[in-house]
């Protein structure tokens, strides 16, 4: 799991990529991204896209200067959290909490 950030210069916008690679990915067919970026909405959910070496990759503008909590959504079925987070957060629902990237 990878995440990359870059920040632009002409706005507050960063562009960030999240990539799973084939393994993360667990031979899923589909992988969603969530968070706060679109409310948790399973219908606004990010897909992944997915390339031909397995990786999953997708890149949000997202504005600067905040914390966006988000998981990955396996198949529709398995939430999955990123080890290459900022942080992680106690999202007060399971045990498993939410991660954080800031910017």
């Amino acid at each position: 799991m990878s995440i990359k950030k870059q920040f632009l210069k002409s706005k507050p916008v960063c562009k960030v990529t999240f990539t799973l690679t084939k393994e993360e990915a667990f031979d899923a067919e589909k992988i969603q991204l969530l968070g706060d970026f679109n409310n948790w909405n399973v219908e606004e959910a990010v897909d992944l896209k997915k390339f031909k070496n397995g990786t999953y990759k997708t890149t949000l503008d997202l504005e600067t200067e905040k914390e966006y909590q988000f998981k990955y959504l396996v198949d529709e079925t398995k939430w999955e959290n990123d080890s290459a987070a900022d942080a992680y957060v106690d999202n007060g629902i399971s045990a498993e909490g939410n991660f954080v990237v800031a910017l």
